[in-house]
């Protein structure tokens, strides 16, 4: 994260006695990128958070298990409008494509999860419908509908939904960040950024909660592991650092316009190891004289493209089956662009006067081709690679 930040109680200098009311040691606890090189932060706990007391393999879900490579290759649709609600925000995530960089599922439940700690890699859930509270070791977050929650690697942290709640969820073996190009060598955002530090929000107090024996899923390359804490983690009375959740509305996302059609990296949102997230929002359409406001026909030789289209009316893709809940997947070995009798569409609505775009998408680029879930398989539309031909 670019920017340091304090909640709570903490001592003036790091890693000196810090005591509490009854006199004994609070518990330290550096949550630290890349071996002591990168942003960490520091957290102050009540009990040790190193006591566990029982540890227990676990299975994982089935829908989150297979993978198979995409063959024959083809551009897929997935109606994730066709999946019924299960599970909760961790247990219920179906796979709908991934590779060793990445993994993107999706998630429909009103259950609360349980305790979680995925540390693989970063998360980055995207909220498109419903209201969920974020609790963690850090603090509490509300999220919404839009809302991106970027998860740093290791956090526990549990999801407590309020009603039904919808989410496009990333996976990253990895690190999630802002794009590079956006932040000064000092990891301020800089002026030409689509976005800014005012428009991040993060836990603004601890979150104490009591409890022993206490359960926390762990998710490692090694698989899934249960562990059980003597005391809550929930137990952090203040930390300071530049690392930690935050969540990031889609609608605070400035979008750049050109006189003609501008290419996917300046809808960029955030960064992976091998993967970019972008987020397509509403926007004044192309506006030299001649533009096509939509997009060209395109291959991008290194990269397979998944689109999680979230609301709007998806001028490009009329035809096609597409709708709101829609994960298309280009692949990389296609051609794809706009559907038939689009692009000629899309200049005959700017001449009666159409001047803004309404469609909403997440996107993630890969830099290595994405398998298939078994999940995005059950509710594939079988007849979408083939709508170009009609």
């Amino acid at each position: 994260m670019p920017y340091y930040r304090v909640v709570g109680e903490i001592p003036r200098k790091r890693h000196v006695q810090f005591r509490r009311p009854d006199g004994g040691l609070y518990a330290e606890e550096l949550m630290g990128e890349e071996g002591f090189s990168s942003d960490s932060s520091l957290l102050y706990h009540r009990y040790l958070p190193t006591a566990i007391i029982k540890a227990e393999a676990v299975e994982p879900p089935a829908s989150s298990a297979t993978l198979t490579p995409n063959l024959p290759l083809s551009p897929r649709h997935f109606r994730t409008q066709d999946l019924p609600p299960g599970g909760d925000l961790v247990s219920g995530r179906g796979l709908l494509a991934g590779n060793a960089d990445v993994r993107m599922s999706y998630a429909a439940t009103e259950t609360p999860s349980e305790l979680y700690r995925n540390s693989m890699g970063d998360e980055c859930v995207y909220i498109a419908s419903g209201r969920v509270t974020f609790e963690s070791t850090y603090g509490a977050l509300e999220a919404g509908e839009g809302d991106y929650v970027v998860v740093p690697t290791g956090t526990i942290h549990r999801w407590v939904p309020q009603g039904r709640v919808t989410a496009f969820v990333i996976e990253a073996a990895g690190h999630i960040r802002p794009p590079k190009r956006y932040l000064s060598q000092y990891g301020q955002f800089l002026e030409h950024a689509p976005y800014s530090e005012r428009d991040l929000r993060t836990p603004q107090e601890p979150m104490l909660a009591e409890g022993e024996e206490v359960p926390v899923l762990v998710r490692t390359r090694g698989g899934l592991t249960r562990l059980v804490y003597r005391n809550h983690p929930f137990d952090v009375v203040g930390w300071d650092g530049c690392l930690y959740p935050y969540a990031f509305n889609i609608s605070d996302f400035e979008p750049v316009v050109k006189r003609t059609h501008a290419p996917p990296p300046v809808h960029q949102t955030f960064e992976g190891p091998n993967f970019v997230v972008c987020s397509f929002c509403p926007r004044p359409l192309d506006f030299h004289p001649e533009a096509i406001p939509i997009p060209y026909n395109h291959h991008n030789v290194d990269s397979d493209e998944l689109m999680f289209y979230a609301g709007g009316d998806y001028t490009a893709r009329r035809g096609s089956g597409i709708d709101v809940g829609s994960i298309s997947l280009h692949p990389a070995g296609f051609t794809h662009g706009p559907q038939p009798g689009a692009v000629e569409a899309s200049v005959e609505a700017v001449r009666q006067g159409h001047t803004q775009t309404s469609e909403l998408a997440v996107m993630v680029d890969t830099f290595r081709p994405l398998d298939l879930g078994s999940t995005g398989l059950s509710v594939e539309d079988p007849a979408y690679a083939w709508t170009w031909a009609r």
